[in-house]
């Protein structure tokens, strides 16, 4: 077991203020293969004064300058890809495969296309003698989750210095391990001092000094949506940016002229992706009521093909456990609500699958005959738990698929291109996949409603981290005729 008792602060790796610590856990055997520790409001502060110290140069640094610095970090990132994918799969419990080919690989699509953003933005534009110039936010203060660690660190921190914006990350203290690896990387990059600052935690200890220091000029999170409402409200004395991406309940339409073996099967196994623990996952599948047996079988076939197995273990796309004893616990507790609501289980349910006496491992679980208003329809179950709703007309979709407090992604599936953009249209959702269309890291990634505020991914996410500035009279006004 190895230790990370300390924290990445003005370029050095340092000592915690308290001597508090927390057990890192491997959840495909619930064995503790690290410790951390805790930080406080006192390493904090000492991030804060660091990256406010570092971002009176930094922030005056030229694109080419911070083009240079993050290609260097992209080189360095790719040489150590595996080590990431690694720890990630030790850390939350994604199968090796998963984190090598979409969890690692997240890193360099989203350095890649900061870059891409970075090299094309117009930072000064002028209109008659008016000048708007966009500049950086200041010192930004990151509070990421475990279910794609390095995902959600890597869009947020790259558009954050490309910017020439300085950053304190604060990784989920349940899966620190990938975050710790990129302090590393940041550090071998040649990172200034200051502009880069990492402090494990959790979030009364870090995340709420965070969320309420005045040196702070911008907080971005990423998680519950409980939580997200607790980091605005903490923000709000200090009026400080607030970007956030929360929860979701995301509906999958399958429309009456679609392929129902081919619409369901894509969405069973999208809802599984990641052990279901995507805020983006199609939880909610809305299936033509006279079509909705037929799809209960191919769902069932589907779930019961789903192999789960240990993060690390060789077998093909196997699913791996979920991320700790509190969210399996949540999850068996959802499913058996499920059950007692009267929904139709129609593959797995409660406890582990058959063969596995250790780790966090749920049953690939598909109900149906389900109600909008029944627990599963309504609460974020972030787990491997897809609900089928039946429904009568398209109206009926719509209605319900919008009947949430989430409005994150949507899904919608048809024979027609054509009448899934008329049904996308109406979603009230800040996305919308059509057709099993994959996500695009220069879309913007966020949602409606109780899904969030502000944008992430591409030039929308690049575009939170700056202000923006008008100067009058920055041109001479023309001489008159």
């Amino acid at each position: 077991m190895k230790e990370h008792l300390q924290f990445y602060i003005d370029g050095q790796w340092v000592a915690p203020a308290s001597a508090r610590s927390l057990d890192v856990v491997n959840p495909s055997n619930e064995e503790v293969v690290s410790r951390i520790s805790l930080g406080s409001a006192a390493d904090v502060d000492k991030a804060v004064q660091a990256a406010r110290r570092a971002f009176e140069s930094f922030s005056r640094t030229t694109r080419e300058e911070r083009v240079a610095l993050l290609e260097k970090v992209l080189e360095v990132y790719k040489r150590r890809a595996d080590e990431v994918a690694q720890a990630i799969s030790l850390e939350m419990g994604a199968p090796l495969w998963l984190s090598k080919a979409a969890q690692a690989a997240m890193g360099v699509a989203h350095l890649k296309t900061t870059l891409g953003v970075l090299k094309g933005f117009e930072f000064e534009t002028v209109h008659g003698t008016t000048a708007t110039l966009y500049e950086p936010v200041g010192v930004v203060g990151m509070i990421t989750p475990w279910n794609w660690p390095i995902n959600q660190i890597m869009c947020k921190v790259a558009p954050a210095l490309a910017a020439g914006c300085t950053v304190i990350l604060k990784p989920s203290e349940i899966a620190p391990l990938s975050g710790i690896l990129l302090a590393e990387i940041m550090h071998e990059a040649g990172v200034p001092h200051g502009v880069f600052n990492l402090i494990n935690g959790d979030g009364p200890g870090v995340g709420e000094a965070m969320s309420v220091h005045p040196g702070i000029d911008m907080m971005t999170f990423t998680g519950s949506t409980r939580a997200g409402i607790a980091v605005a409200k903490a923000a709000a004395d200090t009026v400080k940016r607030v970007a956030q991406e929360l929860g979701g309940k995301s509906a999958n339409i399958v429309l009456d002229d679609a392929d129902i073996e081919k619409a369901v099967k894509q969405g069973v196994q999208a809802c599984f992706t990641n052990s279901g623990q995507s805020c983006n996952a199609p939880t909610r599948m809305f299936v033509p009521r006279a079509k909705h047996a037929q799809a209960m079988g191919v769902a069932k076939a589907v779930a019961e093909r789903t192999q789960v197995a240990d993060a690390m273990s060789p077998e093909g796309m196997a699913m791996g456990p979920v991320v700790s004893h509190a969210q399996f616990s949540k999850i068996q507790g959802l499913i058996q609500k499920g059950i007692d609501e009267g929904a139709t289980l129609v593959a797995g349910g409660t406890g582990r699958p058959e063969g596995l006496s250790k780790g966090y491992f749920v049953k690939p679980t598909v109900f149906a005959d389900v109600t909008n208003d029944m627990t599963i329809a309504r609460e974020e179950i972030f787990g491997p738990v897809l609900v089928m709703i039946p429904y009568d007309t398209e109206e009926d979709a719509i209605r319900m698929a919008n009947d949430t407090p989430y409005g994150l992604s949507g899904y919608v599936q048809s024979g027609s291109l054509e009448h899934a953009r008329q049904v996308a249209a109406r979603l009230r959702t800040g996305m919308v996949h059509l057709n099993g269309a994959g996500p695009d890291v220069g879309a913007p990634f966020g949602g409606y409603k109780q899904s969030g505020n502000g944008r992430e991914w591409g030039e929308h996410g690049f575009r939170e981290f700056l202000e923006v500035k008008a100067v009058m009279g920055y041109e001479p006004k023309p001489a008159k005729a």
